[in-house]
């Protein structure tokens, strides 16, 4: 029997707590609500809300079949993500439980299973998931700066294998940065039998267009149990290696071949060829020096938390990598959905993915957990191209001496590809990585005019080596300087330069491998932090991904050729900042100079203000005084921008801004009713150019039609003139019809088509 996989997508059952007799096969449902998977206990509002809503212990539920051809085999349930501890039961029988929520798990359970002849879903799978913040499990035990939403938030699938079957296998690309590269194979098989087995097994490699490249038949005698084994490809020519600018992927295939000459398990993956180091001089891809210009990523979204199938994981991927430009995101402070990392392979995004935690560390139950969750981590994502990095450390902790060496032990043998690090924010910390990497704040510390010499400390003052070591600033600004989408100008501005300023010291300084801004989304928190609404205005977008002025600064580091970017900071309003004006005004563009036009008056052309930000391929342009009059003489203008003497981007500015369209724009027109699926819709109001009104708070109210609903409130109000929303498939193929209103404006239709 080859292997197969049963998603459990739907048809699940829910409740907001836990009896004993839940687990019964006979007892009534009616206070039961049906749900699928993805699922959080409780929707939330947006802000000001109390977190302990969805802290509870509560209960699912899920009938199964088992056909009777399915005997013989192996009967796994495996679990993506459970917050935040799970117990789980088959047919009235505790099968297991797991303790952490951001890491993968699976129980054996073919000993509980019942099989039917008739497809009759004979079985029943209860989980029992504690969501409260218990002090026995990471990152728990005292305060936390995020939310741990509970559910079951990501996929739950049955697989079937054979009696021997492939366990794990790292594939291990060999030799990168030559000509003839290998690939090597680390195999784990279990033989469930009672007596050892001969098998044989071949090793693949494929393009992405299913052609084979190479491969290799070995024999080995699989001894009950578990045995190791290792197959390696060699000589393999031809081979584009992967990067950033061209993320060239693989697949890999690991299969164990019966004597019908059909597989009888399989395991692929893709695998990426490339080198990933970091050294005191700086970070090298495949040899080549490149500064790393990253984000930091919350995986949370409004009202639902974690709970966002795939499409969400892989557009917050696209988002950083297309919108925002950066080269590297940091998962902050957990592993992320294998979705946001299988895209992050697909388009060159680097990743820095760390362990659960933030500041706390527990007893040595809670140590152990943590461990754990290294080894989770680490044999779940080790294929992944785009993680250069593993975070081993519990973020901004105390020195722990012997739990680190452990966790840096862990990684280095699940691993050794891999350097590690451990994000910390104080000086002078115990230096067990591999890679030094600090939270340096002091940019939030110093005044405006003096940033510019004092963005960033020296290595040296943050490690206490005496000699350089590679490092890297992981965290900066953020909690420094809180900025809302809808602030006034002067601080969205400042918000920009922030991360201008601190970006430009880090590619000026050849021994700092890059920078990681405090963060790419605001994202919900406790009430002991943030703004006390529950939520922490700290990212460059907000919640829906919406940008802030300081998204500018990222985006406009990409070249040209790729996207235009041309994004003064500014409202154009007469009396928006402190005594008036627009000026100093900072455009965030790529282009070679912007020509401005007010009214009829061109003032020429203005150019990147390279001397004050050597470090940037694309300083931002500076423009020191634009006329205007309180109370009179404000004119439209018009932003020109210039690549080699050609006009590719201009921004219009009305200086008598009012609404003339609700736009509305969703993300896809096609989801799926296979999986669970979702779209975002934006909803703004605009002036005659196109620009929101970023003061407007009119009410939009939104109805659907079609085997779809609405993530979140149907009537809500704009923030900043803009907001937007997600919906969410039903497993039913149809057109979703989605209108948006808002009084005194046309309604505007979205027809969306899942299939």
């Amino acid at each position: 029997m080859s292997r197969t996989i049963i998603p459990l997508w739907n048809n699940w059952l829910f409740k907001k707590d836990f009896n004993n007799s839940d687990i019964r096969k006979d007892i009534a449902t009616d206070d039961f609500t049906p749900v699928g998977i993805p699922h959080m206990v409780q929707e939330i509002p947006y802000n000001y809300f109390d977190e302990r809503n969805y802290q509870c212990i509560s209960c699912y539920r899920r009938e199964f079949a088992v056909d009777e051809s399915m005997r013989g085999s192996r009967v796994f349930i495996d679990f993506e993500g459970v917050m935040a501890a799970a117990t789980v039961y088959i047919n009235e029988k505790e099968v297991g439980t797991h303790k952490g929520g951001y890491t993968p798990f699976s129980f054996d359970i073919t000993d509980y299973v019942l099989y039917s002849k008739s497809g009759a879903a004979d079985n029943l799978l209860v989980v029992e998931v504690d969501s409260t913040e218990r002090a026995d499990i990471p990152p728990f035990g005292f305060a936390i700066d995020y939310l741990t939403y509970g559910g079951i938030y990501r996929e739950v699938c049955l697989r079937f294998v054979p009696e021997v079957y492939i366990k794990d296998v790292f594939f291990q690309p060999l030799d990168s940065d030559k000509l003839e590269k290998k690939l090597l194979a680390n195999i784990e098989f279990e033989n469930t039998g009672a007596e050892n087995k001969d098998i044989t097994y071949s090793l693949v490699l494929k393009d992405m267009q299913d052609t084979i490249i190479a491969a290799v038949t070995n024999s080995c005698i699989a001894a009950a149990g578990t045995s190791f084994q290792r197959a390696v490809l060699t000589d393999l020519q031809d081979i584009q290696v992967w990067d950033i600018e061209n993320p060239q992927l693989y697949r890999a295939e690991l299969c164990i071949v019966s004597d019908t000459s059909r597989d009888e398990d399989i395991i692929s993956a893709t695998v990426g060829f490339r080198t990933a180091e970091f050294t005191p001089e700086g970070f090298f891809l495949n040899g080549k020096q490149i500064k790393i210009r990253g984000l930091n990523r919350h995986q949370a979204y409004p009202y639902v938390g974690y709970a966002m199938p795939k499409r969400a994981q892989q557009d917050d991927a696209d988002i950083l990598k297309h919108e925002l430009g950066i080269n590297l995101v940091r998962t902050s402070h957990y592993p992320q959905s294998k979705h946001f990392l299988n895209r992050c392979d697909e388009i060159g995004l680097l990743v820095f993915e760390e362990i659960p935690g933030w500041q706390h560390i527990g007893d040595e139950a809670w140590q152990d957990v943590a461990c754990k969750n290294v080894e989770e981590m680490i044999l779940r994502d080790r294929n992944h191209a785009s993680i250069v990095l593993w975070g081993v450390r519990i973020n901004e902790s105390p020195d722990s001496h012997n739990f680190y060496l452990r966790t840096n032990e862990i990684a280095r043998r699940l691993d050794p590809t891999r350097q590690t690090a451990g994000v910390r924010c104080h000086a002078n910390s115990d230096f067990l990585e591999d890679v030094y990497t600090m939270n340096d704040f002091i940019c939030g510390s110093v005044q405006p005019d003096t940033l510019r010499d004092r963005a960033l400390r020296p290595q040296r003052e943050i490690t206490g080596q005496a000699d350089l070591v590679p490092y890297m600033v992981t965290e900066f600004a953020g909690h420094m300087y809180p900025t809302k989408r809808f602030d006034q100008e002067e601080r969205l501005v400042e918000h920009a330069t922030k991360h201008l300023m601190v970006q430009n010291t880090a590619a000026l300084n050849p021994h700092i491998c890059g920078a990681i801004g405090w963060c790419a989304f605001d994202y919900n928190t406790h009430y002991n932090f943030g703004s006390g609404d529950r939520i922490c205005y700290h990212g460059v977008m907000d919640m829906f991904r919406i940008p802030k002025f300081a998204a500018a600064v990222y985006a406009s580091q990409m070249p040209p050729s790729k996207k235009a970017i041309l994004e003064p900071l500014t409202r154009y309003t007469i009396g928006e900042r402190s005594i008036g004006g627009i000026a100093p005004l900072m455009i965030c563009t790529n282009c070679d100079s912007v020509r401005v036009v007010i009214g009829e008056q061109d003032l020429g052309l203005f150019y990147p203000s390279k001397e004050r930000f050597a470090g940037l391929e694309h300083p931002p342009i500076i423009i020191s005084q634009i006329e205007g009059v309180w109370g009179g003489g404000w004119l439209d203008a018009a932003f020109i921008g210039y690549v080699n003497e050609k006009e590719v981007a201009i921004k219009r500015f009305a200086c008598n801004p009012t609404a003339v369209d609700l736009a509305v724009h969703s993300d896809h027109t096609e989801l799926s009713a296979y999986e669970p699926d979702t779209t975002r819709i934006t909803v703004k109001l605009t002036d005659r150019f196109g620009n929101e009104l970023s003061f407007s708070d009119a009410i939009i109210k939104v109805q659907l039609e079609g085997p779809a609903e609405i993530i979140g409130p149907k009537e809500f109000a704009l923030i900043g003139g803009v907001r937007a929303f997600w919906i969410k498939t039903k497993f039913e193929s149809g057109t979703v019809t989605v209108n948006v209103a808002s009084e005194g404006f046309k309604t505007k239709q979205i027809t969306i088509q899942v299939t």
